[in-house]
């Protein structure tokens, strides 16, 4: 039995990803995504002009005269969200903490990718792979997948990005656009996210908040890591305190935006406190451009 609060959170999220859908997305999605290949359709005879290496030699044996093979493209997609549910993602110093950011996000790219006949899949990871729910089409599928991010209760609490990458090129073997939704705190997982991104279409979508670049001058501040338990005790009253903290948080977000640029790995960088909307129509209006 699902709990009423999250059954009213469910709804609302497809509300209002649903408006966003229909008022603002729009095309942008069917235009950044045109298909992942051509299709065989069916074979016609040989016409002057046409490309010779497309002639169908057992028909035109059959037969006696050339014939071609015809290709349409592939419109239909597969879009699979792997998405990081280690403790970090708990963390939320605004209205939503990323877990629930990280919902929101699958449900707009869930919706507009049904409403393009496309099927959508998921995989939940921590230090261990916690869930694969194949990719399927439909209302009842996505709602699914949601509930199942917002509901999701890992036995975990570290983050292992490699070894969700891993299962992934293990369970999908045919091309996938698949949307990678991390703070990517985690390490060592550059290998996997370099042989994913020959195979799929693969997107990093990090998701921020803002207490972790920046601190608040509140004085004595303990904060613990999520993940690990490890509690630390800082004065914020210190200038130079807040100061060093920005600086390598800064230099973090940086160093993780150079190193998707070597990998050849697109990225949607989002912050809890930023409206997610514009940045991911942003993002696929200049992915559209590339085209």
């Amino acid at each position: 039995m699902i709990p009423k609060e999250l059954a009213k959170k469910i709804r609302y999220i497809q509300i209002y990803t649903s408006k966003a859908v229909t008022n603002v997305f729009a095309g942008e999605y069917e235009s950044a995504f045109k298909g992942m290949g051509m299709e065989f359709e069916d074979v016609r005879e040989y016409q002057p002009g046409d490309e010779v290496r497309n002639i169908d030699w057992n028909v035109t044996a059959r037969v006696g005269k050339p014939f071609i093979k015809r290709f349409v493209e592939e419109r239909e997609l597969t879009v699979i969200f792997v998405i990081d549910l280690s403790a970090s993602g708990t963390f939320g110093s605004t209205a939503r903490t990323k877990n629930e950011i990280a919902a929101e996000l699958c449900a707009l790219l869930s919706f507009a990718a049904i409403k393009n006949n496309d099927k959508v899949g998921l995989l939940v990871f921590t230090d261990e792979v916690e869930l694969y729910i194949p990719a399927k089409k439909g209302l009842t599928h996505v709602l699914r997948l949601i509930r199942e991010i917002l509901y999701f209760k890992p036995t975990k609490t570290n983050t292992n990005i490699g070894k969700g990458l891993d299962y992934l090129g293990r369970v999908a073997r045919k091309k996938a656009v698949v949307f990678l939704v991390s703070d990517f705190l985690g390490t060592d997982y550059d290998r996997q996210m370099r042989i994913m991104a020959k195979k799929h279409d693969l997107i990093a979508v990090s998701i921020t908040d803002p207490r972790e670049i920046t601190l608040p001058d509140v004085g004595l501040l303990e904060l613990e890591d999520a993940e690990t338990g490890e509690i630390i005790l800082i004065d914020t009253g210190d200038r130079g305190v807040r100061k060093q903290f920005e600086s390598r948080g800064r230099e973090q977000a940086e160093n993780l935006h150079r190193s998707f640029l070597t990998m050849g790995v697109d990225q949607i960088d989002i912050k809890t406190n930023e409206d997610y909307l514009s940045k991911i129509t942003r993002f696929f209006r200049e992915r559209e451009k590339r085209a």
